[in-house]
């Protein structure tokens, strides 16, 4: 039996778990499976699969035609290693084209598929040879980034914000995002830098920076907790969340806004809800070293029966995440167009719930990171059409954060081009080299 690397190998087993419903790539890649590897495996592993979930739709249309018989159904996991094999050949330019082919050939015998063995050499070879010639461009890759996104995805897009936007979103979606981090503290940047680790300032965030090159994982600070990874379009939605005394943090797992809340509002109580009792656990855990500043409860906010409790309250819902294709690339796999509704009609009960627990004169902020109007200008609509809510400037928002520093002087400018006619933040992906997010300020009516 030949041998097959340690990373294409752990890329295989997560991506036959994504196509079999098991996980997903967030929770698979940061397992026992790819923490047991070394570095560099990791990193391939890594790349291997968020990779090849990116540009899945694309290959399998590359594939078929090159296939001897072109509608004949394929095997899972003929169609992993042959995906995973294409990729590699296209995408991938420092993987020598032997090791893609020939580990590609040996993961469909390791997995009980040795007379399609042959196949999936073959098909491989056929697009090695044509990258190596530049010929069949149908073959070596599309150049337009939406061929790897489904046609309804792609009509919603074109039809909400016009060819460029939609061009900007489906770009933006097929690179692999650069880590950034949140550091309070500027002298750890030097602490950093002497850990090997390049940082390049944020655009939007003065204490978010991108990680340029290094691992920030492996550094000291990283594992005090002195930095953390956090998107910076994440960390914007918390801090667009106004001080309060008594604050409600209504889906809060993974809890990095949670801490961001915490930072900014040191003398508050507050709470940390969470549906899931899993992530709820993983809340707990993380925000442990805050003590009893943050009180975590394993609860659904839809069923919230506190009334005029708190000042503040941040509703991050669950939602499509088609903001985070780039970061999640196998939502465009699994999401469909009848999930909206059903998300909105979610995300309604929540801001309901919500709004009830916040007391009057009191404010909201709800926020998505979901590109579709049905979970965002909808769901808003819907909670001000009630007569609960009324929207809070978020012009006059964006002027305090950069007045207290917190926003850069060029971010707060381009936030502006951001509102959206009904007075909301829409932030599409990558504007700010993030990920797409959606906010509203939302304040309760007496």
């Amino acid at each position: 039996m030949a041998a097959v690397s340690p990373a294409r190998k752990a890329a295989f087993a997560i991506l036959l778990a994504i196509e079999q419903g098991q996980s997903h790539s967030d929770d698979l890649l940061r397992g026992k499976r790819v923490e047991a590897l070394v570095s560099a495996d990791r990193n391939l592993a890594t790349a291997l699969v968020l990779g090849t979930l990116r540009w899945q739709i694309a290959l399998d249309r590359q594939i078929r035609p090159l296939l001897k018989h072109p509608n004949a159904k394929l095997d899972i996991e003929v169609r992993i290693a042959l995906r995973l094999g294409a990729f590699q050949l296209m995408h991938l330019n420092r993987v020598p084209a032997h090791a893609a082919i020939d580990e590609s050939v040996e993961l469909t015998k390791q997995a009980g598929h040795r007379f399609a063995s042959a196949m999936v050499n073959a098909v491989l070879r056929k697009i090695a040879d044509a990258s190596d010639k530049r010929q069949m461009p149908e073959i070596i890759g599309d150049a337009d980034p939406a061929g790897a996104y489904p046609e309804w995805m792609i009509e919603r897009w074109s039809a909400f914000y016009g060819p460029k936007g939609k061009q900007d979103i489906c770009t933006w979606g097929q690179t692999p995002p650069s880590p950034a981090i949140r550091m309070m503290d500027p002298e750890i940047e030097r602490e950093l830098s002497a850990d090997g680790i390049r940082l390049e300032p944020c655009e939007l965030l003065s204490a978010a920076h991108v990680v340029a090159s290094g691992d920030v994982t492996a550094t000291t600070a990283f594992n005090e907790g002195r930095v953390r990874l956090q998107d910076a379009g994440s960390q914007l939605i918390a801090e667009l969340v106004p001080r309060g005394n008594a604050i409600l943090d209504c889906c809060a797992a993974p809890g990095g806004k949670t801490l961001i809340l915490a930072e900014r509002n040191p003398s508050a109580r507050i709470v940390a809800c969470e549906t899931s009792k899993q992530r709820a656990a993983q809340l707990v855990r993380r925000l442990e070293p805050l003590g009893n500043r943050v009180e975590c409860r394993h609860a659904d906010a839809t069923a919230l029966d506190e009334v005029s409790i708190y000042d503040v309250v941040l509703a991050d819902v669950p939602c499509s995440g088609t903001g985070t294709l780039g970061r999640n690339p196998e939502i465009r796999h699994r999401l469909k167009p009848e999930d909206l509704p059903r998300q909105a009609e979610r995300q309604e009960r929540i801001l309901r719930a919500v709004l009830r627990a916040v007391r009057p004169g009191g404010h909201l902020v709800y926020s998505t990171c979901s590109l579709e109007p049905e979970e965002n200008e909808r769901v808003v609509a819907a909670a001000i059409g009630s007569g609960a809510a009324c929207r809070v400037s978020m012009a006059a928002r964006i002027d305090e954060l950069r007045s207290e520093g917190i926003l850069t002087a060029d971010g707060a400018g381009r936030l502006r081009d951001c509102i959206t006619v009904e007075g909301d933040l829409r932030l599409l992906p990558g504007r700010f080299r993030s990920d797409g997010f959606f906010a509203a300020i939302l304040a309760k009516q007496a």
